[in-house]
């Protein structure tokens, strides 16, 4: 009998894997590293080739971007949009999670509900700029024809020109677009769980309530681990809706980091050294609050378990050892 050839498939895959790893390289990896080392650089100025790194004191840039009024301002306006806005969000978004997915409540319409929730994630920043912008137009725009028409104001009220007012529609445009996301992530985590588990909490007499957070939120705790750390680096890299709405105004009043940086680099004296500081400082700050994120959301069960494996390998070893000897 002839006997068969074998075929190994696997470099097909490591082959159809070339254009991403290529345009990885060229596109993410060299841009990071690059933005490193110009970090610890005096690069600024278009059209410079000769680059110096800073002898003196290689965190000359870091020192003087933490220095910077307009960036620590940025940084406050950064934490305090994205908190007044991921609070509200990840609370609706676990409430519709909640709603969608209870075994005992048969809601009609399902499909469309979430995919109603989910459009303003797909809208373009552009035009959400635009469409809050004619909301909230002075003299004239739908916000104060409707106050108007209350009775809630004799007088058209211009928003965009207080930074309260700015911050906070800022935070709300960013919760409008990101809940429908947050919540089809919850829900996904939620399908994955065995539905046997909740057939014995309804026989245990579990409430839904009860259910919920006694069991739903435990199960998906890696889902809701990826949320919030994708939340937080997307919170912290907020440039596109302020920018794009009130540019960064009024009075740097919803300037952001990720706008701190752009304007760094990309006008003025082109402070490419700065901008490239102040990304790495970004990136410690998220690296470090998901860290943050990750010990506390930990499964502390799992680590348990991981000990006492350890501790048994351990044991056994030393037993070997103590047999041999």
């Amino acid at each position: 009998m002839k006997s068969r050839k074998l075929v190994n498939y696997a470099k097909y895959g490591y082959i159809f894997s070339i254009p991403f790893a290529l345009t990885f390289l060229i596109f993410s990896l060299y841009p990071i590293l690059y933005t490193i080392i110009i970090g610890f650089t005096d690069l600024k100025g278009l059209g410079r080739t000769d680059i110096h790194f800073e002898t003196d004191d290689i965190f000359v840039n870091f020192k003087s971007v933490l220095s910077n009024k307009i960036f620590r301002t940025a940084l406050g306006n950064t934490f305090l949009i994205w908190i007044v806005n991921f609070i509200p969000q990840i609370g609706l978004a676990l409430l519709l999670t909640a709603w969608f997915t209870d075994r005992r409540t048969k809601i009609k319409g399902q499909g469309l509900f979430k995919v109603l929730f989910y459009m303003p994630n797909i809208i373009t920043a552009a035009t959400v700029a635009i469409l809050f912008n004619s909301l909230f137009g002075y003299p004239k725009g739908p916000v104060n024809d409707l106050l108007s028409r209350l009775g809630m104001t004799k007088t058209a009220i211009n928003f965009l020109v207080s930074k309260s007012n700015a911050r906070a529609i800022v935070a709300f445009i960013q919760f409008w677009m990101w809940y429908g996301y947050t919540m089809v992530m919850l829900i996904s985590g939620v399908i994955g769980i065995n539905p046997e588990i909740f057939e014995a909490a309804e026989l245990d007499g579990a409430s839904k309530t009860q259910t919920f957070f006694r069991v739903t939120l435990p199960c998906i705790r890696t889902i809701l681990l990826f949320v919030l750390v994708t939340s937080l680096i997307g919170g912290l890299n907020m440039f596109d809706v302020p920018q794009l709405f009130l540019l960064g105004g009024p009075n740097n009043g919803t300037i952001t980091t990720s706008i701190f940086i752009y304007k760094q680099a990309f006008s003025g004296s082109y402070q490419y050294n700065n901008a490239a500081a102040a990304s790495l400082i970004m990136f410690v700050i998220i690296m470090f609050f998901s860290a943050i994120l990750f010990v506390i959301l930990r499964d502390k069960d799992e680590d348990k378990m991981r000990k006492l494996k350890r501790q048994q390998m351990r044991s056994e070893m030393r037993n070997k050892i103590a047999g041999g000897n």
